[in-house]
């Protein structure tokens, strides 16, 4: 308000060096501070003189200015945009290959403001010749470059396959890869990150991180102490196993369920959604591999997430996963419906006082994975703890389910009569013709006229 900007350009052109630095550093903070600052700063014509020479600057100057342009460039793409309007994304590529790693590492910490925006911003700093030189700063042994690297190429490699590939073609996963076991847990972070995004395009990216032999040591870092440092590893299984029944299996063969079921038991939040959709991933594929999770007793886990859990997205992913698990065979969803989780399932569908992102998502969910265990439900007293609350729309998949068993099982028959089934069922007003009715008859054919009377 005071029309610093317009005193402090002029001083970044000063015949001191020093001077220059503090004005830029003072220009970069103040473009920190907001979208407002930053836009003032891009108004105060600051950018032509900030990188009017500044290749032939300074290594104190090449950092500063990075972190002028990082500071502007981070707030909105309208403001990144006018950083590649100005030829900022040259510059700055430049200093990927100066000699001193810190002017790299600002460079780079830059870049991924301008890149972390959209594709198009991407775009621009691929077409720049950004990516190469990333992927040897990656290689470099300063931590803190490794990092800002890592960074970059995840914000690239986001947007769209093209840009994942293009990161792909520069030979990065493997020396993403091999940085996994790093101890420092910002670097491993952003490296689980970059894989990750890369992985979650397409089957044929996902299978050359992979190839990277990514597995089984990115299943220790669903234990790690650092929060995002579980949290991009819970991401990239997941990002994996959505894919095809071969990555899902090779994600089993590495103990990968075992481990994501611990990490649902001893987590909260994102990491525990992160792995309930991993399990639902995997189920999804196959009956064998549904069986894996079953046999890794993976359902317990998912139950205890629908009450323990606050977060209505999360209950309804394990509903969702749940549904996933049970609805390949009879004995698929005997193993859900034993541990009595139908009701609580019901209850979550029916429940009014849910929030309306749970009535409109979470029912949604949760209907779906009702209708998908007892599709193959056979576990009579799972359906019979279901026949007296069960909405119009699930008694249909219960009583079907019903009208399959019961004429090939006497045992059940007489239990359905003496346990007030049969007299539920007939109380049904279905409509003449429906599918409903025409299992309620099959239902009444099961038993002598009297006793349906």
């Amino acid at each position: 308000n005071s029309g610093v900007v317009s005193l402090l350009r002029p001083l970044l052109l000063d015949v001191v060096p020093t001077i220059q630095q503090s004005a830029a550093l003072a220009l970069g903070r103040l473009a920190d501070c907001s979208n407002d600052l930053a836009e003032a700063v891009v108004k105060g014509d600051i950018l032509p003189q900030l990188l009017c020479s500044l290749t032939e600057q300074n290594r104190f100057y090449k950092k500063t200015a990075a972190f002028v342009l990082r500071a502007i460039g981070k707030h909105s793409p309208q403001l990144a945009q006018a950083i590649v309007q100005y030829g900022a994304l040259e510059t700055l590529v430049i200093c990927l290959e100066d000699f001193d790693l810190e002017v790299k590492e600002a460079a780079s910490w830059a870049l991924t403001c301008i890149a972390q925006h959209n594709s198009e911003l991407s775009q621009a700093v691929v077409d720049a010749g950004a990516v190469p030189l990333l992927v040897l700063c990656i290689q470099e042994p300063k931590i803190a470059l490794k990092r800002s690297a890592a960074s970059t190429l995840s914000d690239i490699s986001k947007h769209s396959p093209e840009l994942a590939q293009t990161v792909v073609d520069a030979g990065a996963i493997p020396h993403l890869a091999q940085m996994i076991p790093n101890p420092d847990a910002k670097l491993k972070s952003q490296v689980l990150s970059a894989l990750s995004q890369i992985a979650k395009h397409s089957v044929d990216l996902a299978e050359l991180v992979v190839a990277a032999e990514i597995f089984p040591v990115v299943l220790t870092c669903l234990k790690d102490s650092d929060k995002y440092v579980k949290k991009n590893g819970a991401t990239l299984i997941r990002e994996i196993a959505k894919h095809t029944p071969e990555l899902s299996q090779l994600i089993v063969n590495a103990g990968g369920v075992a481990a994501v079921i611990d990490c649902i038991g001893s987590c909260r939040g994102t990491v525990r959604l992160l792995g309930i959709m991993t399990l639902g991933y995997v189920a999804a594929h196959s009956e064998n591999l549904s069986m894996a999770v079953i046999d890794s007793k993976g359902i317990p886990p998912l139950c205890a997430c629908l009450i323990e859990e606050h977060e209505d997205h999360i209950r309804a992913a394990a509903a969702w996963a749940l549904g996933q698990i049970g609805r390949h065979t009879p004995q698929h969803a005997y193993a859900v419906a034993v541990t009595n989780v139908l009701p609580t399932l019901l209850a979550m569908y029916m429940d009014t006082n849910s929030s309306e992102d749970l009535q409109m998502k979470a029912s949604i969910f949760t209907e779906k994975a009702l209708k998908n265990i007892l599709q193959k439900c056979t576990h009579l007293p799972a359906l019979e703890l279901l026949l007296h609350d069960a909405p119009p729309n699930i008694m249909k998949y219960i009583v079907g389910q019903f009208s399959k068993v019961l004429p090939h099982d006497s045992k059940a028959r007489r239990l359905f009569v003496t346990t007030g089934g049969l007299k539920k069922i007939l109380e049904i007003n279905a409509e003449p013709g429906s599918l409903l009715q025409e299992y309620i008859n099959a239902i009444k054919s099961c038993y002598p006229e009297e006793v349906v009377r």
